[in-house]
């Protein structure tokens, strides 16, 4: 388990990864290179936080589109879940699992956190903004689910 403290800062180089998607393909960070990303960390697939969360995404894909981000979301479900989550929310970009926590730890979002009063260790519900270069511009730890995407617009003046 790594230290929730090892986070990363604005400025250095966003840690490279291959996993697979809703559909049981593979997926690399480097892929999405010359093309800005945001990368966010939930906890578990439709559950009622993680589902506000990838429908506020769903909702707000061409906005971000239209500004040249691509929308990425990592969890530690099997690529099973992921498709039944896609499905039942009609989400419309890659899900990626991290089973062994392997993307989750170089990203410092798994560890102990408070969840309904009590302390846990787990995904730190967190978001990654990436620009062309793979360099992390603005990493948000601890975010919240409801409200989170809009707060996410008015930071990169998508608004």
């Amino acid at each position: 388990m790594t230290d929730a403290n090892a986070r990363l800062e604005a400025g250095s180089t966003a840690p490279g990864f291959t996993l697979n998607d809703q559909n049981g393909a593979s997926v690399s960070l480097a892929d999405f290179r010359g093309q800005k990303v945001i990368l966010y960390f939930y906890p578990e697939a439709m559950t009622p936080g993680c589902v506000i969360q990838a429908c506020d995404f769903r909702d707000n894909l061409n906005s971000f589109k239209s500004a040249g981000y691509q929308v990425i979301g990592i969890s530690p479900d099997a690529p099973g879940k992921l498709k039944t989550f896609e499905h039942a929310d009609h989400l419309n970009f890659p899900l990626l699992s991290d089973p062994e926590l392997t993307v989750h730890n170089s990203y410092g979002v798994w560890g102990e956190k408070v969840s309904f009063g009590r302390n846990i260790i787990g995904v730190i519900r967190s978001t990654f903004v990436i620009d062309e270069n793979g360099v992390l511009t603005l990493p948000l730890y601890n975010v919240k689910a409801t409200g989170h995407v809009a707060m996410l617009r008015r930071m990169l003046k998508l608004d």
